[in-house]
């Protein structure tokens, strides 16, 4: 018998545990995506600050902790090893912007004109009174900005669709001005924001912060008290997955609240009336290509009929008590016969040459523009589908009033699109092919036969010749560097007897309209007269030498730009 020492001892094998699991690391785009958008928030943050140091410490307090904030989510967004961590900071890159936005409108909330007529169509509304087609010009001067017209006067009315001053008469108790109209934008600007990250997919949430609240720009409009704010906000949820809309045949809840979103849009302001054929447009051929021709036309008009019924309901009280003034109210920026501005085309006629007789030829390029767009996206749908909410705008470039803000407060609707209704969702779409179309030289002929008339129409507003020749004889002195009168010599060599309103510009933009204190109201065809002009403050300042001082013209039928470079030497 063995001893026990002597017993050979067999070895237990140890099962090792299972390793832990690794944590998924985030993509490296989606580190430089929420590291793109914490560095915008730098954008004008200082200019902020530094007003509020002055005088407002504790908004100059949490400018300073965003500033940490932003700091400390610049290291986490580099350093964070988890998807989900990234995700979680996203929301604190979020909770920053919009900490900057809402300090940034209590330091400026005094607004724009915008703003201002849409506080006073507040309290016209809550007191009873019409709000359209009435004239406050007690709200302008005093830095609030005119809106001058062709025929000489300027728009004192309000010219927007009614949602924006309704979503405005709860808040009047906050104060006088235009600071509860301010405060409607901006926080329709926020929860858009909020709405946007909430509904785009995790990794891309950092790019609606950006978009929306970051370099600055758009929380300036919404302090600013832009309506067309208010109408971004309600079209985020329409166009995120915008061609999902219907699909199989059905709406649904959130089909019908989506719909609902886009006829309040349209009664917020006039920019969603131009997007809305497009998404409409766009849904039917998605919803053709799947269900048939005649599902998605039930599709379609459910969703514009859901849509239109909302915009009625919000225009009922206005259609009932005021239906004449209310009409020409939410069309007035398309009749208002405001003279031209902008980055667009029309900055041949104002700047690059002296004019032109034909300046209704760029309302109506923009409009064959937006119509043959419209019908470009219907024939190449597949392509062009997710550029749906971008092609709009592209309308205003030739439009009389071309300003960037027409395109730039849209933008958080390219950002949703890009990231939502890419090529893909198309690829099934129903596109109109008629025999002659089968041949591809054939379409790309027809879409240049599409965007022809438009691009003709803008070529010969910006080749029109001014009607006025202008010369200035004399001038009178106020001070050496100001003058209180001027004498010009205007020749008329159109064929009509034309009305001038002139004015004297320096850089862009248009200053106020000078009296005519002697000259011919209406200066027939073919004739020469003098004129003697008037400052509309009594005296106008020379600028510094150097800077281009413009005589220009306006007449209103037909509409026409005449200038002419002014060369006062300073008195003395």
């Amino acid at each position: 018998m063995q001893s026990a020492e002597q017993q050979s001892v067999t070895p237990v094998r140890r099962t090792s545990s299972p390793a832990p699991a690794v944590p998924e690391p985030p993509a490296q785009w989606h580190r430089v995506l929420t590291l793109l958008a914490d560095i915008s928030l730098f954008v004008g943050t200082r200019a902020i600050w530094t007003q509020a140091a002055s005088h407002r410490l504790v908004v100059a307090a949490v400018i300073s902790l965003c500033y940490a904030s932003i700091l400390g989510c610049g290291v986490l967004a580099l350093v964070v090893r988890r998807a989900r961590s990234l995700a979680r900071l996203d929301l604190c890159v979020l909770v920053t912007a919009v900490t900057l936005a809402l300090c940034a409108w209590a330091m400026n909330h005094t607004g724009s004109d915008e703003a201002v007529l849409t506080t006073q169509a507040a309290h016209e509304l809550v007191a009873g009174r019409p709000v359209y087609g009435q004239p406050w010009p007690w709200l302008f001067g005093h830095g609030v900005a005119l809106t001058p017209t062709v025929s000489g006067g300027y728009d004192f009315t309000y010219g927007y669709p009614p949602l924006t001053p309704l979503l405005t008469a709860p808040l009047l108790w906050l104060g006088h001005g235009a600071l509860p109209a301010t405060a409607v934008s901006t926080a329709a600007l926020v929860a858009g924001t909020v709405a946007l990250w909430r509904m785009l997919p995790t990794p891309w949430r950092s790019a609606a912060t950006m978009a929306c609240l970051g370099f600055g720009f758009l929380p300036s409009y919404g302090r600013l008290g832009y309506p067309a704010i208010v109408a971004l906000a309600l079209l985020v949820p329409v166009v995120v997955r915008w061609p999902r809309i219907g699909r199989g045949g059905r709406l649904g809840a959130a089909g019908l609240a989506r719909a609902a979103c886009l006829g309040a849009a349209c009664a917020a302001q006039q920019l969603p009336w131009f997007v809305a054929p497009f998404l409409l447009a766009g849904i039917y051929a998605v919803r053709r290509g799947e269900l048939g021709a005649r599902a998605a036309a039930l599709v379609v008009g459910r969703i514009a009929g859901a849509a239109g019924l909302v915009w009625l309901l919000l225009n009922t009280y206005f259609v009932v008590s005021e239906p004449g003034t209310w009409i020409r109210g939410i069309a007035l920026p398309l009749t208002q016969g405001a003279v031209i501005h902008g980055q667009g085309v029309v900055g041949i006629s104002l700047y690059f040459t002296d004019g032109s007789d034909r300046l209704d030829w760029y309302s109506h390029a923009s409009l064959l523009l937006a119509a043959g767009l419209l019908a470009l996206f219907v024939v190449f749908v597949r392509r062009l589908g997710p550029a749906a909410t971008v092609l709009p705008w592209c309308a205003f470039f030739l439009a009389t009033r071309s300003q960037d803000g027409y395109y730039l407060m849209m933008t958080p609707l390219w950002l949703a699109a890009a990231v939502t209704a890419p090529a893909s969702e198309f690829a099934t779409s129903w596109q109109p092919r008629p025999r002659p179309l089968y041949r591809r030289p054939a379409r790309l002929a027809a879409a240049a036969l599409l965007l022809t008339p438009a691009l003709a129409g803008a070529a010969w507003a910006a080749t029109g010749t001014p009607p006025l020749g202008m010369r200035v004889t004399s001038a009178r002195w106020a001070t050496p560097t100001a003058v209180s009168g001027l004498e010009v010599e205007v020749t008329n060599t159109d064929a009509a007897a034309l009305t001038p309103h002139f004015t004297l510009t320096t850089g862009q933009g248009m200053n106020q309209y000078w009296t005519v204190v002697r000259g011919p109201a209406a200066l027939p065809a073919h004739t020469t007269a003098r004129y003697e002009l008037r400052p509309p403050a009594g005296w106008f300042r020379l600028p510094r030498p150097g800077v281009r001082i413009r005589l220009r013209a306006f007449t209103a039928v037909p509409q026409t730009l005449s200038s002419a470079d002014v060369r006062l030497p300073r008195s003395g």
